[in-house]
């Protein structure tokens, strides 16, 4: 009798990782800023074709104490940190209310390379969260007024009449913004970027932010 759970080892256990060739990498002449290496890293990721490289994981932390995590994608990088938009009323958005730490994970497997982000969500003006919503496709918008993201679907017919009810809506009100629409910038303060390595001796650098000063610290770490 087949046992499923060895034959998926035996299955993992077979597909390749890492297996490059990668190039090699000189952390220590990063930019001084998480930010600008960031910038520098996403730029190589979009010359090699890397796939959405501006989607991420977003981690959050419920109500219990258990970890949620979901991949979205990046808005914009600054200053302030690394920006991404979501729905107020949605698990997630309560789940930032409830607990404003949060993480961020970029991997692109083409460049073997992945940037890890911990740090605090903080909302950004009304203005800015206005405006995002207003640059969305009309067809993002309907669907973000139509869904009750996260709720039991009981009904397929009442999804579409709200989606054409939102459709309609935006058509007659092109200026109209969703309330619970908002835009957060996770101010980090830790930045770690990973160069991974076929013999797994793996590159990593690790930006620490010096509190109270501003600046950032940066380490070599071990594999």
């Amino acid at each position: 009798m087949s046992d499923s759970k060895t034959d998926t080892k035996t299955l993992l256990r077979g597909l390749p990782s890492l297996k490059g060739p990668f190039r090699p990498v000189d952390l220590t002449v990063l930019p001084n800023t998480p930010q600008e290496a960031f910038h520098d890293w996403l730029q190589d990721a979009i010359d090699n074709n890397v796939k959405e490289p501006h989607a991420m994981t977003l981690s959050t932390v419920d109500e219990h104490g258990c970890p949620d995590a979901r991949v979205l994608i990046l808005k914009n990088v600054d200053h302030r940190g690394w920006h991404f938009a979501i729905k107020a009323d949605s698990p997630k958005g309560k789940q930032i209310v409830n607990n404003s730490a949060v993480a961020l994970t970029f991997y692109w497997s083409q460049l073997g390379r992945q940037i890890r982000i911990r740090g605090v969500a903080k909302e950004l003006s009304a203005s800015e969260c206005a405006a995002d919503f207003l640059d969305r496709p009309a067809g993002s918008k309907a669907t973000a007024l139509a869904s009750k993201q996260s709720e039991v679907l009981t009904d397929t017919t009442t999804l579409e009449h709200n989606l054409q009810e939102a459709k309609d809506k935006i058509e007659a009100q092109p200026g109209y913004v969703a309330p619970a629409w908002k835009v957060f910038a996770v101010a980090p303060k830790t930045v770690e970027f990973w160069q991974g390595a076929t013999d797994r001796m793996h590159q990593r650098l690790n930006y620490r932010i010096s509190e109270g000063e501003g600046t950032w610290d940066r380490d070599i770490i071990y594999p």
